[in-house]
């Protein structure tokens, strides 16, 4: 019989309980930090009730994306190539030694630049500090410390990888996709005890998260039916055909754009240049600002009243009041009179939400490349949900015409996780975190679970073409 390896058994608990409640408050403090920044560069604080900066200025938006890619510019150009770099994450798990006061600088400035309103996701800032504090209780506890115990780097492999996936779960309270990043996207190697580490970890994480930054909505999908229908299911199919397509080109361009950034000196006028059209597009398009929780919001808040006596869906007074078509209405109540009070779905009108969606998911994905490209380090989760909310809104309300039993907030919540399954190539991980992200009844699972399984299929055969 095999001896029961106590020591094991203590440094894996501790990890779960005491690293995992370490990362949890890292990340409540970098939500914190976020609202902050937004404050005093944007004077507002995103939530449910304002999901972007529609309400600030524009003079205001474009002077803040400037001024804070413009600084992150200078000090990332100082960090770059003064200093040890910071390593990926992915380099970390398979060894790469995070600096402890270069990671700290390097994870503020991403929740920075993303406050002051640059168009990146902020997902990679705690996923990055939870590495950096993994290999340091490795240390502490002397796994896989160099000693030529095999079993030892894997552990350590597996503890930095739970970590940073931690580092996820915490910042979004979405213990299942934190889970999920650690052993389908770092790892890839799912076993029982990776999941159950990656869960205790992840859960422990979101919890001390939560009680940190509060338990917030991220997106409301209260427009959304009550209940999945057969005709959903075709739509999921057929979504998530087309999100496969669109999420592994979005892929091929992140790459694209990571692998082109700056080095030297450009770093320093690169990032102000894509910061100040940032801003400029922003004054058409205030929702290209940020992580994508506005751009997401316009699709999840998509609500076309005439389907209610089929879908069931309704969409409330305070939902209402806080879609970003709300804030998008003219002085005419065009384009939100279209989603809010009531105005049946004709064709001209369709014209204009469409339109208005289109000009969104666009903006967004080059917005958001051309912030990669100048030199900015963050995520594309958050942007990639919110190209496969607009991009499912679109599909949704030409879907509308054919089966109106089914609503658009239920279409943009498909298409956002099979586009974000297609760009990450984790499909497990990205039902997940858009499931926890909006709260969705749990039967949902099985239309998503349909529409992301099919992305992951075409993004995959179109990927390995491509090269």
């Amino acid at each position: 019989m095999e001896k029961t390896d106590w020591k094991r058994i203590g440094w894996l608990t501790a990890a779960t309980l005491v690293l995992g409640a370490i990362i949890g408050a890292c990340a409540g403090l970098l939500t914190l930090l976020l609202y902050g920044v937004e404050y005093v560069m944007l004077g507002f604080i995103e939530s449910e009730f304002i999901p972007g900066a529609f309400t600030v200025p524009a003079v205001r938006r474009i002077a803040s994306v400037t001024l804070g890619l413009g600084v992150a510019g200078a000090i990332w150009y100082l960090l770059r190539t003064k200093t040890e770099k910071v390593p990926s994450v992915k380099k970390a798990v398979n060894g790469g030694r995070m600096p402890f006061w270069q990671t700290i600088v390097h994870v503020v400035l991403q929740i920075f630049i993303v406050g002051s309103g640059a168009s990146i996701g902020r997902e990679v800032a705690p996923r990055e500090l939870g590495a950096m504090l993994a290999q340091r209780f490795c240390d502490i506890f002397h796994i896989g410390d160099g000693n030529g115990d095999a079993h030892g780097v894997l552990d350590r492999r597996m503890v930095v990888a739970v970590a940073a996936g931690a580092g996820l779960g915490g910042v979004y309270n979405a213990p299942l996709a934190g889970m999920f990043f650690a052993v389908e996207i770092l790892l890839v190697d799912v076993t029982l005890e990776k999941v159950a580490f990656g869960l205790g970890m992840s859960a422990t994480a979101a919890f001390v998260a939560t009680a940190i930054k509060g338990e917030h909505m991220f997106y409301d999908i209260g427009a959304m039916q009550m209940n999945s229908t057969p005709s959903l299911m075709l739509f999921a199919l057929l979504c998530g055909t087309a999100c496969g397509v669109v999420g592994a080109l979005f892929r091929k361009g992140s790459q694209w754009a990571e692998s082109h950034k700056p080095t030297g000196r450009s770093l320093m006028w690169q990032m102000p240049i894509a910061g100040l059209v940032t801003g400029l597009v922003s004054i058409v398009v205030p929702q290209v600002m940020g992580n994508g929780r506005a751009a997401a919001q316009l699709g999840f808040s998509t609500f076309i009243p005439e389907t209610a006596d089929t879908s069931g869906a309704a969409q409330s007074a305070a939902s209402a009041a806080a879609s970003p078509w709300t804030f998008l209405a003219g002085s005419d109540g065009a384009p939100g009179s279209v989603v809010n009070a009531g105005t049946p779905l004709e064709l001209n009108r369709l014209w204009i939400l469409l339109g208005v969606l289109a000009l969104t998911f666009v903006a967004k994905a080059l917005v958001t490349l051309m912030t990669i490209r100048s030199g900015a380090s963050g995520g594309v989760l958050q942007p990639g949900i919110a190209l496969g909310s607009t991009l499912g809104t679109m599909l949704g309300l030409l879907w509308l015409f054919v089966f109106p039993v089914d609503s658009v907030t239920a279409c943009a919540l498909i298409g956002a996780a099979a586009l974000l399954s297609a760009s990450q190539q984790a499909p497990l991980m990205a039902m997940c975190l858009v499931m926890e992200l909006t709260e969705a009844p749990i039967e949902f699972f099985v239309p998503v679970g349909m529409a992301v399984a099919a992305s992951a299929f075409v993004s995959s055969g179109l990927l390995h073409r491509l090269g």
